[in-house]
């Protein structure tokens, strides 16, 4: 089972190099549907990044329906939007051994309404006070939904405690 995060046409470099780091950091792939609002070796996204990019599985789609042509009919794809009905922790994200594909919208615009609405029993969301913020950063979105399907999955093949290099030694 592999958790793929998909960013739909992101357009903040920053963002998409902290989602680079969470994704390498935790064995999930990213997707990228173009056109991207900068260029891959933008400064802002490789300092974002740091060194991780060596370790980031990273894929390019040229559109939308080209991301969802490489779907398989066993996938899970999650449409992640305040316009959603449900709770982002009510998946089941540790089902059938099966991969989580887990879109996300442009920082402007989200995902295009007439998709969504077509797919409303794909839909997921943090629960927000929309009332006072319209939407809260892509980089920690992708890091809340990202951490609690693999929460789900017992964090497979992740190391869950870490010893300090003095405490190896005794």
């Amino acid at each position: 089972m592999t958790n793929h995060i998909v960013l739909f046409e992101p357009l903040m470099p920053a963002n998409t190099g902290n989602i680079a780091r969470t994704t390498a950091g935790t064995d999930a792939v990213l997707h990228l549907i173009e056109p991207l609002g900068f260029e891959l070796d933008d400064k802002h996204v490789k300092r974002a990044g740091l060194d991780y990019w060596d370790h980031v599985k990273l894929v390019k789609h040229p559109s939308l329906p080209d991301f969802l042509d490489t779907l398989a009919e066993t996938d899970n794809l999650y449409l992640v939007s305040k316009f959603a009905n449900q709770d982002y922790t009510q998946p089941n994200y540790a089902q059938n051994d099966t991969d989580n594909y887990f879109l996300f919208g442009k920082e402007t615009t989200g995902l295009p309404e007439v998709f969504m609405r077509q797919n409303p029993e794909k839909a997921i969301r943090i629960p927000q006070d929309d009332s006072h913020v319209r939407s809260l950063n892509l980089s920690n979105t992708v890091a809340i939904v990202l951490y609690e399907a693999l929460r789900q999955q017992s964090f497979s093949n992740l190391e869950t405690t870490h010893t300090y290099e003095q405490d190896k030694l005794k």
